[in-house]
């Protein structure tokens, strides 16, 4: 796992959601999106256009509601309006269609973040962990959300989780090492601050600079 260097890690994780940080990308991998229609969102896209592509996604649901892609679509667009409520409900459905869908779970968690609901991204992103195979970012992501509420301990257990599943994982390091400085525990803050260090020297650097 990477991050960008231009971006705070965080910002640069919620960007790794959408591969390439592009629609068209994720559109390439979606199996009930015609070719004109993928086409049609490039397009679209391309121009900055995203109230356009939130209707042609809604013109599509209103063809087939049950099309997981077309709602993945409605959300992203949603999201770039900054239409944080809409987006959640766009990946909501997405989500109660495609239970397995480890990306629909993780955008619906920060469109609750986003729209300044922590606790219903918190309550996700534990549906998400029965739904899925516990992968290392749900519980990363899951950190992220108790740490907006303010509980850092189980911010904490959040992180390590992430860590057993991948340990070089800098982005939990990175926010393991910030939970335990607001908990007061230095010891395990520095721990933590040196096993980024090994993995990512520039984002430990950053850490420092935050302390």
């Amino acid at each position: 796992m990477t991050l960008l260097a231009a971006c705070t890690p965080q910002q640069a994780l919620i960007a790794s959601l959408i591969p390439e940080g592009t629609l068209s990308t994720v559109l390439a991998n979606f199996e009930r999106v015609s070719d004109d229609n993928r086409r049609r969102v490039a397009e679209l896209e391309k121009r900055g256009d995203w109230k356009g592509i939130a209707d042609f996604a809604e013109a599509n649901l209103a063809k087939d509601r049950r099309n997981a892609d077309w709602w993945l679509v409605a959300g992203y667009a949603r999201t770039q309006l900054k239409q944080h409520s809409e987006a959640a409900r766009a990946y909501g459905e997405a989500v109660s269609l495609e239970p397995d869908n480890e990306q629909a779970w993780h955008l619906l968690a920060q469109s609750y973040r986003s729209a300044g609901e922590p606790g219903r991204a918190v309550n996700a992103l534990n549906n998400a962990l029965l739904a899925l195979r516990h992968p290392p970012l749900t519980y990363y992501l899951l950190g992220e959300a108790y740490g907006d509420l303010g509980r850092h301990g189980d911010a904490v257990s959040a992180y390590r989780e992430a860590l057993k599943i991948e340990r070089n994982f800098p982005a939990a390091w990175f926010s393991l090492a910030k939970a335990y400085r607001k908990l007061g525990r230095t010891a395990e803050a520095r721990e933590a601050e040196r096993a980024l260090e090994k993995l990512d020297a520039k984002l430990a650097q950053r850490l420092r600079d935050e302390s």
